[in-house]
């Protein structure tokens, strides 16, 4: 019987076949990934194991980053380096769990609204730790921001 993988096996193992592939784009990603995480297991006082979870926060992070990038180089004129930093986003993207579609995000903050009992945007506050608990990183935080501001507003 083996032990279930982990989601940083999971990359370990993809960055073994893309070298043997000799895809330099997903090589560079993945060990750019596997670095970000390896610096956040040994940030704070003792070096740690990070959970899926965690691993999949700096996924989020690097891909925030990425996208971000690409943006400021569409803006500066730089095409090409733009094209990369989305690929490697995208190439992210692929071990994230599937984003949440507009209306399953609507129901979903509806519910989270109601459970808070949130009437106002004063009330903000108490609806987004509501909603983020049912959402569990299925959808970008501006996303449910600004889904939470239309249905109080």
């Amino acid at each position: 019987m083996t032990a279930p993988t982990t989601l940083k096996d999971r990359i370990r193992r993809d960055l073994n076949t893309a070298m043997k592939a000799r895809d330099e784009l997903t090589i560079a990603t993945l060990r750019m990934a596997l670095a970000a995480v390896q610096v956040e297991e040994v940030a704070g006082p003792t070096a740690r194991q990070l959970s899926d979870d965690e691993v999949l926060t700096v996924l989020r992070r690097e891909g925030k980053k990425r996208r971000e990038a690409a943006e400021a180089f569409t803006l500066a004129g730089r095409a090409e380096s733009a094209a990369r930093e989305r690929a490697e986003g995208e190439l992210l993207q692929t071990y994230l769990p599937v984003q949440l579609s507009e209306d399953e995000l609507a129901e979903r903050v509806r519910a989270g609204i109601a459970a808070s009992g949130a009437e106002s945007v004063r009330d903000m506050g108490r609806a987004m730790k509501a909603v983020q608990a049912l959402v569990a990183g299925q959808a970008d935080g501006a996303r449910v921001a600004a889904e939470v501001k239309r249905q109080l507003g």
